[in-house]
């Protein structure tokens, strides 16, 4: 029997137990979000004290990536077949310990070990995490509401994050590590008394795809580190594009092995499903855009204007204006215009917000900056919570968490390609002897890429505006 999506709900109030449930698991993404966005600002602090190389440094970062895009397909589904409750309550323990064994690294090794396997706990707590939401709320009004508000806390995180780092780096930068290890502890016993799993699997006849299973996280492992490996070209290109071909060549064997499959891991016809398809592709690029800008951002701050971490942080704060907007107004405005239209609209912002800052100088005021800033944070408002209701839409409820590791999986490799697209673009203009004027000119040829991936973006998204979706799409399912 096919399991349809939860009934549609009539208009967005939520009761107070519901209320709960949802700050819990908005509290789970603002740990992912700050988590990250604490380390990024922290890496001088790490270096200085414990003498790693540039390569280790790296690593630490991209260690997390390649823990996250490896097995987020896995963990979305996990959350399918094993309980979204059980998986997401499990993997907040494992990144709870790890984050704190990073916290007492002595050695590089040791924190590359603890942002690897705390991004492969993030891979499978946040699609748990996300189709616990919309499993728990009627589709409709309810879930948009719900959706909205978890996608401007997560983007509230990411910002606070670059603040609270940066102050705690200044203190000590193992704090940037214990920190989320106390919020993840509150998080843990709340979730404890308030979640439950309305998608609980039945037990009875389950069977586990293991090779499709094995093959697509090798897949996406092999492309998460040929992604991350184009952020350093002067390595050569060998290595990267044999990782980038033999993880492609893996998803077409994992295409091969679900179409035999009795029971595939991930089923394709999921894919022939027009929006989702659409949001997932519209979400990768504005993940490269969004996350490509802000690594442009901090180096243009920092490296060009000689700006503190703090002090860079305070400047990109009024971006978080997305974790206001997105609850308050992004809401009335799905309501009235549409997802697509919100998310076109959204698109179109980012657009407009790079392009304003395509002709920065060397002596631009902050007044200068700000209306792109403000711009970037309006634009996420609109655009990052409309696609993740787009992505998993009409998805039958049985199949949730696999449409949230599919959205996940997009926003993760977006934003890993658009770090490695602009860092290998800047780095292919940067000329030997730099000037200070040839690394802003460097830096104003990098910034049309995320420009070209906002444009791109929107374009994808306006192919939706031709297509009506009936209010009351039927769920996608066999």
């Amino acid at each position: 029997m096919t399991q349809a999506s939860p009934p549609r709900g009539g208009n967005d109030r939520l009761s107070g137990r519901a209320w709960g449930v949802l700050f819990v698991l908005c509290g789970a993404i603002f740990l992912e979000g700050i988590d990250i966005a604490m380390l990024n600002v922290a890496l001088p602090s790490i270096r200085a004290d414990l003498g790693l190389s540039t390569a280790t440094l790296s690593g630490v970062v991209s260690a997390y990536v390649l823990g996250y895009g490896g097995f987020m397909l896995l963990g979305g589904r996990a959350a399918d077949l094993f309980g979204r409750r059980r998986m997401f309550l499990a993997w907040l323990v494992v990144f709870l310990l790890f984050s704190g064994l990073g916290g007492f690294a002595t050695e590089g090794w040791m924190l590359l070990v603890a942002r690897f396997v705390s991004g492969v706990a993030a891979a499978f707590m946040t699609p748990a995490g996300l189709s616990l939401i919309t499993t728990s709320f009627a589709e409709g009004p309810q879930r948009n509401k719900a959706l909205l508000v978890y996608a401007g806390t997560g983007a509230a995180g990411f910002t606070l994050g670059l603040v609270i780092g940066g102050l705690l780096a200044a203190v000590d930068w193992r704090w940037v590590f214990f920190a989320p290890v106390l919020l993840a502890a509150v998080i843990l016993v709340a979730a404890l008394a308030l979640i439950d799993d309305p998608g609980r699997p039945e037990r009875t006849g389950l069977r586990i795809d293991l090779a499709g299973g094995v093959t697509v996280t090798a897949a996406m492992l092999l492309l998460a580190y040929g992604v991350v490996r184009l952020e350093h070209p002067a390595e050569g290109w060998g290595v990267t594009l044999a990782s980038l071909s033999a993880g492609f060549g893996l998803l077409a064997v994992f295409t091969l092995i679900e179409r035999r499959s009795a029971a595939p891991l991930v089923r394709l016809g999921i894919l022939r499903h027009g929006p989702l398809v659409r949001a997932n592709i519209g979400a990768l690029l504005f993940a490269g855009s969004f996350f490509g800008f802000q690594f442009l951002v901090t180096l243009y701050l920092q490296e060009l204007r000689g700006w503190s971490s703090v002090e860079t942080g305070l400047a990109m704060l009024v971006a978080g204006i997305d974790a206001v907007l997105a609850p308050t107004l992004t809401p009335r405005l799905v309501r009235r215009f549409g997802t697509v239209r919100v998310i076109f609209g959204g698109l179109a912002f980012a657009a407009l917000a790079y392009a304003l800052f395509l002709p920065v100088g060397l002596d631009w005021t902050y007044a200068a900056m700000f209306p792109t800033m403000l711009l970037v944070g309006i634009a996420f408002a609109l655009a990052y919570g409309p696609l993740t209701i787009a992505a998993t839409d009409g998805v039958a409820a049985r199949e949730q968490g696999l449409a949230s590791g599919l959205f996940n999986t997009a926003i993760q490799f977006g934003a890993a390609l658009g770090l490695s697209t602009v860092a290998a673009v800047n780095a292919a203009l940067l000329e030997p002897g730099v000037t200070p004027e040839g690394a802003l000119a460097a830096f104003r040829g990098a910034l049309v890429v995320p420009l070209v991936a906002a444009v791109l973006a929107a374009a994808v998204t306006a192919a939706g505006l031709r297509t009506r979706v009936p209010a009351a799409a039927p769920a996608v399912a066999p």
